[in-house]
């Protein structure tokens, strides 16, 4: 039976892929340059039947840019650009652009326009786009070829002919009005099992609410066909599990089937069966799952499913427990009371209650399970801190913390045996239990206590270290003062720079009178400071000129290759070992050495690039102006242009 219904899905997929060149040849095309507005016709394209339409569908005061059933008694969304932001205002245009594009502008007052790619990862440019009776909105190329299309992006629909393939889903809206926000969404999982989860979930087994339990067999998609089978295919086309037999024999142009995921996350098919070119009536064929109040997430936290309401569950709070928007019950419930203390678990008996409920479940993970009596799981519920409540079935004891999710009431008639009962904690409302329900205004005093002390200790703070800091300062002056009357600095302050002003360096020479020896640039002069300790040697500039100016633009240039390469700056006193302080004298010595591997840089350095700029910045370095090359040169240096011998010892590395 299963290879015969296998034969009859292959001819059916080769009788589509006739149906859709047929449809193909016969719809008119949109061509290149055609555009849709929502200020002026048209404001969308059509399918050649009429029966669906693409483009700008009025909602409220704006618009939803999408795919819908255009026919009477009422338009039906079956897809939409982008479930995050749908809606556009009364001032947006849809083109199908020269270039080939399939672009949305939304036009801001005083602003730049907003444009949004629709047809995104385009296998080349599209020649044109027709709207097929099958609701499917097409892009071709110039060979005919569909280079996308949108039944290859479904949002929460899919309809007759279109797959949902490995690893995509079907994503509920809020509501028929809000399609942005999402709670549900099918998934056909890439190990072939195609499953329905809240949108909030992790998506592990015990989030799950429904499956085709066709786990283990990856390559499996999800096919809707034209005679409305759901069925479950393999990479052949071969019927792996069949969801649903409609029993149609015989394909019909006059019904459509769609299959959606509701904003309440039931999962239906529905047939719509057209008696006209205009009007259809709508049955619906199937459902999972087939009791609202077996959808996890219906109703939130801390509250469970109950009585269906117009066809909604009814969302009511667990004992303890108030909504967190009473408008908006299916949002669920938060604690009415205060958490407490849990130093001593003798003392919970005299602060919380176990409330008994019947008929009511949860199907959420227990953080504990054992096998003891009702009464024993009572007491250990409400001795244990954790616990918001527990769930007694077949004579194990589930606790269970706040958060509670996935919690309904069920039917005598689903338990052949005892039902499980559930234990909630909540807290003492007797006058016996005043701090349970006063907590709340103890802890607020408390609250002031603790906010005025905390503000009278970083008063004091604030005073000490005020204080403390005044002192360190005057303690630094005064050692200061002293340091320079000694003139005993340390290593810190013997390796820092310090600008000395002409009338103090003329002084220290005594008016520059024992000349030590001449430079390129001027006469060196013998002096001292700090009353004759400290003796120094100056350097009188006698010859400043433009040349000289570019021969220091390059020194400096050289400083800052080093200082880059090495990763630190040119004088460092927290060292390792007393010869890495001065970086041209350190970054000679690795490089005569050979050592430069020991900067540890990573194995993506080029060695040889790495041993050219430190020869390069050594270059820029040396002491006398002569040697260092102009910067013309050091660019073809660095280029590559000009090789780079090995420079000499800079007399500040010999120092």
């Amino acid at each position: 039976m299963a290879s015969a219904y296998s034969a009859l899905l292959l001819v059916f997929f080769f009788w589509i892929s006739e149906t859709v060149s047929s449809q193909q040849s016969q719809t008119p095309s949109i061509e290149l340059g055609s555009s849709l507005s929502t200020n002026f016709p048209p404001t969308s394209w059509h399918s050649p039947s009429g029966r669906f339409a693409f483009g700008f569908f009025r909602q409220g005061s704006g618009f939803i840019v999408g795919i819908w059933l255009a026919s009477k008694p009422d338009a039906t969304i079956t897809w939409t650009i982008n479930q995050e932001n749908p809606h556009v205002t009364s001032n947006a245009t849809l083109e199908l652009t020269k270039k080939g594009e399939l672009v949305l502008r939304r036009h801001r007052n005083n602003a730049a326009d907003e444009e949004e790619l629709i047809a995104k990862d385009l296998k080349g440019s599209a020649s044109y786009a027709q709207m097929l009776d099958s609701g499917n909105f097409v892009l071709y190329n110039e060979r005919s070829e569909a280079i996308w299309e949108s039944f290859n992006f479904p949002t929460d629909t899919i309809l007759g002919g279109q797959n949902l393939n490995a690893g995509s889903e079907l994503l509920s809206s809020a509501s028929a009005i809000d399609l942005t926000t999402r709670r549900f969404h099918l998934k056909m999982q890439v190990d072939g099992n195609l499953v329905l989860y809240p949108a909030d979930s992790p998506d592990l087994p015990p989030d799950s609410y429904w499956s085709s339990r066709t786990d283990g067999h990856p390559g499996i998609h999800l096919n809707l066909t034209w005679t409305g089978d759901l069925l479950l295919v393999n990479k052949t086309l071969q019927t792996f599990q069949t969801v649903l037999f409609s029993g149609s024999e015989s394909n019909s142009t006059s019904i459509i089937y769609r299959a959606t995921l509701g904003s309440d996350g039931v999962f239906r098919l529905y047939s719509h069966n057209f008696s006209g070119a205009a009007e259809y009536n709508i049955s619906l064929m199937w459902y999972r799952p087939q009791e609202q109040c077996a959808v996890k997430g219906s109703c939130g936290f801390n509250s469970y499913c109950s009585t269906i309401i117009d066809g909604q569950p009814d969302c009511l709070c667990l004992p303890g427990t108030a909504y967190v928007d009473p408008n908006r019950r299916f949002q669920g419930c938060e604690r009415n009371y205060n958490e407490g203390s849990c130093k001593d678990t003798n003392e919970m008996a005299s602060l919380y209650k176990i409330t008994d409920m019947e008929q009511i479940k949860w199907d959420d993970n227990p953080y504990f399970t054992l096998s003891m009596s009702e009464e024993s799981c009572r007491k250990s519920c409400l001795e244990d801190c954790n616990c918001a409540g527990a769930l007694y079935e077949s004579g194990f004891c589930n606790k269970q913390k706040y958060p509670v999710r996935y919690a309904r009431r069920i039917g005598q008639d689903q338990y052949q045996n005892q039902l499980p009962k559930v234990f909630i904690k909540m807290a003492l409302e007797s006058s016996n239990h005043s701090s349970a329900i006063g907590m709340v205004r103890t802890s607020k005093k408390a609250v002031v206590q603790i906010l005025v002390m905390s503000l009278a200790f970083i008063t004091w703070c604030l005073v000490a270290l005020s204080i403390s800091g005044f002192f360190i300062y005057k303690s630094r002056v005064v050692k200061g003062r002293m340091q320079m009357e000694s003139g005993n600095f340390g290593m810190a302050r013997e390796l820092t720079l310090r600008a000395f002003s002409y009338r103090e360096l003329k002084k220290a020479t005594r008016g520059f009178k024992e000349e030590l020896g001449k430079g390129s640039s001027g006469a060196v002069y013998k002096g001292t400071l700090y009353k004759g300790k400290k003796a120094i040697a100056v350097k009188r500039l006698e010859k400043i000129n433009t040349p000289t100016s570019v021969k220091v633009d390059v020194y400096s240039y050289g400083v800052v290759l080093l200082e880059i390469v090495f990763c630190r700056r040119n004088m460092e006193i927290n060292v390792s070992k007393p010869e890495e302080i001065l970086l041209s004298k350190w970054a000679y010595e690795l490089l005569v050495e050979r050592e430069l591997e020991r900067l540890d840089l990573g194995e993506d350095v080029d060695r040889q690039k790495l041993e050219k700029m430190v020869m390069i910045g050594i270059w820029c370095i040396q002491d006398e102006p002569d040697l260092r090359p102009s910067m013309k040169n050091v660019v073809m240096m660095l280029e590559g242009i000009t090789d780079v011998s090995v420079p000499p010892r800079p007399t500040a590395a010999s120092a």
